[in-house]
């Protein structure tokens, strides 16, 4: 199984941006995003702290629509 990278909120906001994800709003520390074919999902945006990797799996899987070894493509892409 692939090895999920260590990411803050922040900067997973950031790496969805460049695909096309517009922040349409922010509810306290947690930001909703919303592509123009209709994928959205709520990244939470704590300080200092990164997203837990059962989220995040459930962010790429389940929101973002994507198998776990694009997401890490288009990760290593992005950085």
């Amino acid at each position: 199984m692939p090895q999920l990278p260590v990411i803050s909120g922040k900067d997973f906001i950031r790496f969805l941006l460049s695909p096309g994800f517009v922040v349409v709003r922010i509810n306290g520390s947690h930001h909703r995003l919303k592509h123009p074919d209709g994928r959205a999902t709520t990244i939470p945006v704590h300080k200092s702290e990164s997203i837990p990797k059962g989220l995040l799996r459930k962010i790429i899987r389940e929101d973002l629509d994507l198998e776990l070894t694009d997401f890490l493509n288009l990760f290593e892409k992005y950085n």
